[in-house]
């Protein structure tokens, strides 16, 4: 069974009005991460990152999804499932400034937000017709928690969702910014050939937040099933265990 959200309920004035808009999930994502630490902090950055979106029985129609297998990306709007709520803040501290700058909320993309809603740009890899669950889409790039609630899907559109000359604040200033990643194939080997090359490239992002740099410190990223344990001293991050399951690492947040 899939598992129920309540719905995310929006309120907005119109015309002086008050006026409540109920929006409710129309799907699932299902991926290989279960807790936050070490999810991608922006989408598409990590294409072998896979999702599977299941629909709700509402909105399974074929015709729904005619002509959708002509774009190559689309955007998911989603809900931050397991935040907890906490009062509006106007500023907030990008981890990969360090922790120790603010900037005002709305120009970021942390998940305390006013409204819990989250937005994303993934590759569309494949679209099929399971018998029992109707329309499933395969994705690339997410940076989603399994089982995150999907409220809606439009597609990316080149010619006027891509600016390449626009400004990208602070985010530019630190898109190059990676680790050298030293993670013995013998250890490896329990993925897939592919979750590999993902896991990889997940570690090379650096999931710690910036102001750590205790390199005794040890750290646990749970990803498709497994705890990769690690530490991190100067700009190389070294796999020392790989463990089937959760388990409990000194420095995991």
């Amino acid at each position: 069974m899939t598992p129920r959200w309540d719905s995310v309920v929006a309120f907005c004035v119109w015309k002086g009005k008050d006026r409540r808009m109920q929006i409710e999930p129309i799907a699932y994502i299902y991926t290989d991460f279960e807790e936050k630490f070490g999810i991608p902090r922006q989408s598409g950055l990590i294409e072998e990152l896979e999702g599977r979106i299941v629909f709700e029985p509402a909105y399974r129609s074929k015709e729904a999804f005619r002509g959708l297998l002509d774009y190559d990306y689309v955007w998911l709007l989603w809900g931050f499932s397991k935040n907890h709520k906490r009062p509006f803040n106007a500023t907030v501290k990008p981890p990969r400034l360090g922790g120790n700058v603010r900037m005002g909320v709305f120009a970021t993309r942390s998940p305390y937000h006013p409204n819990e809603i989250g937005m994303s740009c993934v590759k569309l890899k494949e679209l099929y017709f399971d018998e029992q669950l109707g329309p499933v889409m395969l994705v690339g790039g997410v940076d989603q928690l399994n089982k995150t609630p999907i409220y809606d899907i439009k597609p990316y559109i080149p010619y006027t969702d891509s600016h390449p000359e626009a400004k990208g604040g602070f985010a530019q200033e630190v898109k190059d910014y990676a680790l050298e990643v030293v993670f013995p194939e013998a250890l490896r080997e329990v993925f897939t050939e592919e979750k590999q090359a993902a896991i990889m490239k997940l570690l090379a992002q650096d999931p710690r937040p910036a102001y750590q740099e205790d390199p005794t410190r040890k750290y646990g990223v749970l990803f498709a099933g497994y705890d990769v344990h690690f530490t991190v001293e100067k700009g190389v991050l070294t796999v020392y265990e790989v463990v089937k399951g959760r388990a409990e690492v000194h420095g995991k947040l």
